[in-house]
């Protein structure tokens, strides 16, 4: 009988994107493309100025639509040749699906899918990369982009959180950490198993145990990740 694989499962955030060229808006400035994230990345703005949040969203998705997977993503994607993999991501970016892995997570929405405003579970794939006003769902009313805001709860952390508690290897790739609740996740993971922290400074990391940090870009993190994960088969 073959071995049962081992469970890995991988946070990631806006550092394995930027590789591809995918700007990240966590800058000391609070901006993100010149507009203030609050305007576009919240309840209030969206019911301040609609226009401006899909027009927003609209040159996200037409930014990504050429974005490639860099070697972090496929590498991810490779290791479910041999381990149970869950990726839990705090991107929006379709790049981890296009790198080929098929276990994920998106904690904070989907850039090229679109949601109701009035019933949060009625969520759409779109075609091409452009919403507008008078866009409707079934039941009649205006289209948002599916991504979850500030202030907004974070319904698929339950998840994520029960994935973090079942793993036998745990990963953070790309992320400084700091946005909750998807920076507690590493809290939930057992005590005893390895916990891999990839990025180019490594954040702190409160009471986690068993830490194994690789300060590097998240491609060549993962590649020295990897040649240790394969390397302990």
């Amino acid at each position: 009988m073959a071995n049962k694989k081992k469970k890995l499962v991988v946070l990631t955030g806006a550092g394995i994107s930027a590789e591809s060229g995918i700007k990240t808006f966590r800058d000391s400035d609070g901006l993100w493309e010149g507009h203030d994230v609050m305007e576009v990345a919240s309840p209030e703005g969206w019911r301040k100025n609609r226009e401006l949040v899909l027009d927003f969203y609209n040159q996200r998705r037409r930014d990504g639509l050429h974005a490639q997977p860099n070697a972090a993503h496929l590498g991810l994607a490779e290791l479910e040749k041999h381990y149970d993999v869950t990726i839990v991501t705090q991107n929006v970016d379709p790049l981890h699906e296009r790198a080929g892995s098929t276990r994920i997570i998106h904690l904070h929405g989907e850039l090229y899918k679109s949601q109701s405003t009035v019933d949060p579970s009625l969520i759409y794939e779109m075609e091409g990369w452009e919403l507008k006003l008078g866009d409707k769902c079934e039941k009649g009313s205006q289209l948002r982009p599916y991504i979850v805001w500030f202030g907004e709860p974070v319904p698929k952390m339950e998840q994520a959180t029960e994935a973090a508690m079942e793993a036998d290897i745990f990963a953070v790739v790309g992320t400084s950490l700091l946005v909750y609740p998807a920076a507690g996740l590493i809290q939930y993971a057992p005590r005893h198993i390895p916990k891999y922290i990839i990025d180019i400074k490594v954040p702190e990391v409160g009471l986690a145990e068993n830490l194994i940090k690789i300060e590097a870009t998240a491609s060549e993190g993962v590649r020295q990740m990897m040649e240790e994960l394969l390397k302990n088969l």
